[in-house]
């Protein structure tokens, strides 16, 4: 596990400048909110404000995170407001949070923008349950957000803005379809009717910490699009809590709130949680815990007793979420790690297509098919778990993994080399390009042909990298197909 995230590849460097600027970003943030004059809570309000602005705001143009970003706080202060105005009236407030819970997760199928406003909205409700905020506190923390998300933006756009100069994908969106056939649709009821168990069984855990359930629901379901990957995520937040809490016990514990030491370890604990984020979620967890751990220790209320409700609190909006997937409109992982594949050999199609023709810069395409890689392992996820019992569709669901890491490597390569204006550019390369395209065509059109396993590789380094290409696609043919041709990964 440790070393999934110290050792997994960084193109550009991209995780690194992620996570730094984000420890950058919310210390400004802080302390812009110190200087205001803000007491402890706003702080942290400000805090949390600037981490969701710069992990949540995923566009693909810096012009379109700009104005998501300019748009979180249109967001988050009405929910802000309704949460701190209900805070005396339970019901209405457990009403208005689940109803938060729906809008935030069916507000998915705007793509990323309205990913990120969902997840602010939620956040925004959360943190005023984890302050206790009151309306007598909201003017301080109206001001602690605005400041907040300014001073991150400012950081974001202005100071370090290193998407001008790399290419960022965004976070692809999932399968689409209409009504109940939609993912996000689906999933917003699943959310929501998770989201009301956790919130019923967690208020009977802890009075005061039941939100805990509610926020570990609602962050299972974030980045999945199946049951099966819903289900590996709640097993992996539960983990990724459990042993953040055997540190805390070391670590946040014996610190008790200490200034100088919480704010060190509460960077470090930042900077962990953006760093591993794209790579694992159990040690994101881990560093969310933690982070948690800290903020309570400087509100003076951390104890070992707090940390066992915690993870209880944490079972219970896990076992709410995994409730909701298998008993309320599922949706198999079969169908999404399909739709996912296809995606992703498109998009090597149209690498394909763009470096061999020069007429457009392939590196964002590049870019591009290392998230859709990434969805992929995602939703298949669930059939290479260490407790999955099926042999069989393990071994081809790592076999497909294996072949599509082969297709991206090869697909680097070329356009590495198609980049280069010495680069050799004849009629081979051509042909070769067009037979990548037909393999690839044949693979996602669901015609019953395969594809043609490629003769020698030549000496031509573009030319070697397409024969890689042709080859790992026609290997993927039988285990993307069962003998009667139709598609199987999962089913």
């Amino acid at each position: 596990m440790l070393k999934r995230v110290f050792v997994a590849p960084d193109p550009g460097r991209l995780r690194l400048r992620f996570a730094a600027r984000a420890v950058l970003g919310i210390g400004a943030a802080v302390l812009v909110c110190g200087l205001a004059g803000h007491s402890l809570v706003g702080a942290v309000a400000g805090g949390l404000a600037a981490l969701l602005a710069l992990f949540t705001v995923t566009d693909p143009t810096v012009r379109g995170q700009a104005v998501t970003t300019a748009l979180l706080p249109a967001v988050g202060v009405p929910v802000l407001a309704v949460a701190a105005e209900l805070h005396d009236h339970p019901v209405a407030r457990d009403l208005a949070f689940l109803a938060v819970v729906g809008a935030g997760v069916y507000a998915r199928r705007w793509g990323p923008r309205g990913h990120s406003l969902g997840v602010f909205a939620f956040m925004t409700f959360f943190v005023a349950q984890f302050l206790h905020a009151t309306a007598g506190q909201l003017p301080e923390l109206y001001a602690a957000v605005l400041l907040s998300v300014a001073t991150a933006a400012a950081v974001r756009f202005g100071l370090w803005c290193y998407e001008r100069r790399l290419p960022v994908p965004s976070l692809p969106a999932p399968p689409g379809g209409t009504g109940l056939a939609r993912v996000t649709t689906r999933q917003a009821v699943q959310a929501t009717a998770g989201a009301g168990f956790a919130l019923v069984v967690g208020q009977l855990v802890s009075g005061q910490r039941w939100y805990w359930a509610v926020g570990a629901t609602w962050w299972v379901f974030v980045n999945t699009a199946s049951r099966g990957e819903t289900l590996v995520r709640g097993f992996r937040r539960v983990l990724g809590t459990f042993i953040g809490i055997g540190l805390g016990l070391l670590v946040a514990v014996p610190v008790n709130g200490a200034p100088v030491p919480t704010a060190v370890l509460v960077a470090v604990a930042v900077f962990g949680i953006f760093y591993s984020a794209a790579v694992s979620y159990t040690w994101m967890m881990l560093c969310v815990t933690l982070l948690a751990e800290l903020l309570y220790g400087l509100l003076g209320v951390l104890s070992p007793g707090l940390l066992a409700v915690r993870l209880a609190e944490t079972g219970v909006g896990a076992l709410g979420a995994v409730l909701a997937v298998l008993l309320l409109l599922p949706v198999t992982t079969h169908t999404t790690t399909d739709a996912w594949i296809q995606r992703a050999l498109r998009c090597v199609h149209a690498c394909t297509a763009e470096a061999g023709s020069r007429t457009a810069d392939a590196a964002p395409r590049v870019a591009e098919l290392e998230q859709l890689l990434g969805r992929v392992r995602l939703s298949v996820a669930p059939l290479v778990h260490p407790l999955n019992p099926m042999r069989a569709r393990k071994r081809r669901a790592r076999r497909v993994l294996a072949l599509l890491d082969d297709c991206a490597r090869e697909i680097r390569g070329l356009v590495a080399v198609a980049a280069d204006p010495e680069a050799s550019h004849d009629a081979r390369l051509v042909a070769a390009c067009r037979r990548v395209e037909a393999a690839v065509e044949a693979l996602t059109e669901g015609g019953d042909g395969h594809p043609a396993c490629p003769v020698e590789p030549p000496v031509e380094p573009a030319l070697a990298h397409l024969h890689g290409l042709e080859r790992a696609l026609a290997a993927l043919a039988e285990p993307l197909r069962t003998p009667s041709g139709s598609r199987l990964v999962g089913a």
